[in-house]
């Protein structure tokens, strides 16, 4: 299996990211934190807005020339803006795409030089509503359907460069939904999976070895409602 390496997770700070961060330190890999918050670790961090191309670029640039070089990549952070589209302000709306979306893939154009110096892996966190779309999630849903198609068309660009993984995780039990009206809050019944679980199967994705690799993984609880 690869050694993991350099590994700069978006949204390392909290949830699914600051498990994956977790998982990697803990097989001897080196987290490399982006994200607005500062990580309660001591994990080189860079703060930086996804909606911001220009600061995530030098954040990237940043982390990757402090650590001497990128192994991987997890898109890990996420946001959402949940309500009927004409009741969601356009600008929240928007950031929702730009985060998500655009920043993923501002992401992935800084760090390829580094990526395929190495023979790297990015692994993009996609989610059960990229491949099912639900009202009320406009914008979350064309951001997670951007970063599928974005993904997979990036995986036909690189193949043979650098590996590059799907991730379509279903509900965490995470920070993801708190703040929302309880119309958009999973039910007290709802059955989310540790973010721990979703974290190793990342792992388990970068430690691939060179030439082989695993293209979409999805990882839900077995009793998970929006899959498939």
């Amino acid at each position: 299996m690869r050694p993991l390496g350099n590994t700069l997770i978006t949204g390392g700070a909290s949830g699914l990211g600051a498990a994956v961060a977790d998982a990697v330190r803990a097989e001897g890999g080196q987290p490399l934190i982006l994200d607005r918050a500062r990580p309660e670790s001591d994990d080189p961090f860079v703060r930086a807005d996804l909606a911001d191309r220009a600061a995530t670029e030098d954040a990237v640039e940043e982390l990757a020339g402090r650590a001497g070089g990128l192994h991987a990549v997890v898109n890990a952070a996420g946001i959402d803006s949940c309500g009927p589209l004409a009741k969601v302000p356009a600008e929240d709306w928007e950031r929702v795409v730009q985060v998500n979306l655009i920043g993923t893939a501002s992401v992935v154009r800084a760090a390829l030089p580094h990526l395929e110096a190495t023979r790297g892996t990015v692994v993009d966190c996609a989610s059960t509503l990229g491949v099912r779309a639900v009202g009320d999630a406009t914008a979350y849903c064309a951001s997670k359907f951007g970063v599928v198609g974005f993904t997979r068309a990036l995986a036909a660009e690189l193949a043979g460069r650098v590996g590059v993984t799907l991730l379509v995780p279903g509900g965490m039990d995470t920070h993801f939904f708190d703040g929302r009206p309880d119309a958009y809050r999973p039910g007290p019944d709802a059955r989310l999976n540790p973010p721990a679980n979703v974290a190793s199967a990342v792992v388990f994705a970068l430690r691939q070895p060179v030439g082989c690799e695993l293209r979409e993984m999805v990882i839900c609880s077995s009793e998970e409602t929006s899959w498939p």
